[in-house]
């Protein structure tokens, strides 16, 4: 008897004339297609709503952080200025807009850093030997010892070695027609004075003279005192440790230039100088491409090959819903307008928006100010977020965890796991299904041959019995 396994080719079509491997192979072709398209079919429509998912909240992203990065310009912000900027100029630091300008300022000081300057060795350069031991630096943040060996017995090897130490004291080494001597400079402000005691392993070196304090000078020269900067702004006097100052005006860096006491300097902000109109016309096109998007994504159709993608997926019906709320939600809680609405931004009927360029032109003509402020005011607040972070809390309530959009995703993610996990156990049924139709046809085959060799006895036998007759 033909035993199955040792080969599918021999075992079938050995007796019966009947291509039984082909018939095998056409009888799982016909079981295993429809079940695999069916599966296939919503895989492809998942694979799809997974892309386009994911491409409705980039574009969401995308719009959100333009907007933002656009009102944070200085064409939307303004621009500080320094009516003297020899004395302070000014510049603007993110996440808000300066408040309290105009303002009067006064430079009485400037903060200023002890600076010690060594005894001058004439002939000596950078890479000579200072002579071995270790210069101790102490601040008011503690105390550093910096060694000098061999590896670093030099003027910059020095100078190399109080730079890395991490001290706050800096030094240099400098050279002119008089020698070679180290400069020493602490950090600005009255309390960052510093204070160097040398242990020289030769008394005559030139580290063995690098020692200094406010009670014993030794051989070291001051040639400057540590200084808080002093100023005058609106008639309140001020100190501050260094020459850039961050917290005197909100989101405003002042830098001290000059110390010119007597002398009152204005800082301003210059009016925005693009356009408002413009900024809306970009801001209804840019969300006009967005809202048709989804809409082709979420179209019904007449069937299902003709709906779009993303149809009854509530999870972009509610970014729609949300996103249709910017035009009435108020981005000011005072003045005359407070809304998109109000300005001349409406919702069409397929919830792309239109801009009335003429009632816009009217709103600002009436109130500029407001206006300008409600759209982007100076500082956002819960009453007044102005447009950027009224659209970024509507970007993070569609794209929060336990939303809509979110559930969709996580769904659409664990069904294609599912139509993976279901076309493998596809494969190993049909697998299963192959073998079992190759047993059952090499079996027949064997039972056809039993049968062809009896019938072919039998004739044999008759043709025999035939001829004794005769």
């Amino acid at each position: 008897m033909t035993k199955v396994g040792s080969s599918i080719l021999t075992a079938l079509g050995a007796g019966s004339g009947i291509d039984t491997s082909a018939l095998v192979a056409s009888l799982v072709s016909a079981t295993r297609e429809p079940k695999q398209m069916a599966i296939t079919d919503r895989q492809s429509l998942n694979t799809s709503r997974i892309s386009a998912l994911a491409s409705a909240i980039s574009s969401l992203n995308t719009f959100a952080d333009a907007l933002s990065s656009v009102l944070s310009g200085s064409d939307y912000t303004g621009t500080p200025n320094s009516a003297d900027a020899s004395i302070a100029s000014v510049s603007l630091l993110s996440g808000g807009t300066p408040a309290g300008l105009p303002a009067q300022l006064t430079v009485e000081q400037l903060a200023t850093a002890r600076v010690l300057s060594s005894t001058t060795t004439a002939g000596a350069t950078g890479s000579t030997a200072v002579g071995t031991g270790s210069l101790t630096i102490t601040t008011a943040s503690g105390t550093k010892t910096v060694t000098i060996d061999s590896t670093n017995n030099s003027y910059a090897g020095l100078a190399a070695a109080v730079n890395a130490s991490g001290s706050g004291v800096t030094a240099r080494v400098v050279t002119d027609a008089q020698g070679t001597r180290l400069v020493f400079k602490g950090e600005t402000g009255a309390d960052n004075d510093f204070s160097l005691s040398a242990t020289a392993d030769n008394g005559g070196s030139a580290l063995a003279g690098l020692s200094w304090s406010t009670a014993s000078a030794g051989t070291m020269t001051s040639t400057s005192d540590p200084r808080n900067a002093q100023i005058t702004l609106d008639g309140v006097a001020y100190e501050y440790a260094g020459n850039s100052i961050d917290d005197a005006i909100p989101y405003l860096r002042i830098d001290l230039n000059k110390a010119s006491p007597g002398t009152t300097v204005n800082l301003s902000m210059t009016q925005p100088t693009a356009g408002l109109s413009d900024l809306l016309k970009e801001f209804v096109d840019a969300y006009n491409t967005l809202m048709k998007a989804l809409n082709t994504a979420t179209a019904t159709g007449s069937d299902s090959s003709s709906a779009g993608v993303l149809n009854g997926v509530s999870g972009v019906r509610d970014m729609k819903r949300q996103l249709a709320t910017l035009t009435s939600t108020e981005l000011g809680s005072t003045g005359a307008y407070r809304t998109l609405a109000d300005i001349g931004v409406t919702t069409n009927r397929d919830g792309t928006l239109s801009l009335d360029t003429d009632r816009l032109a009217s709103a600002m003509e009436a109130d500029p100010e407001g206006i300008t402020n409600m759209v982007n005011p100076k500082t956002s607040t819960t009453t007044s977020p102005g447009l950027s972070k009224l659209m970024d809390s509507v970007r993070d309530s569609i794209e929060k965890d336990d939303g809509p959009i979110k559930t969709a995703q996580k769904l659409y993610d664990a069904q294609a796991e599912e139509f993976t996990r279901q076309l493998e156990k596809l494969d190993d049924q049909m697998t299963n299904y192959e073998q079992h139709l190759t047993s059952v046809y090499a079996a027949m085959e064997t039972r056809l041959s039993a049968l062809k060799a009896t019938q072919s006895y039998l004739e044999q036998q008759i043709k025999v019995w035939n001829n004794s007759d005769n």
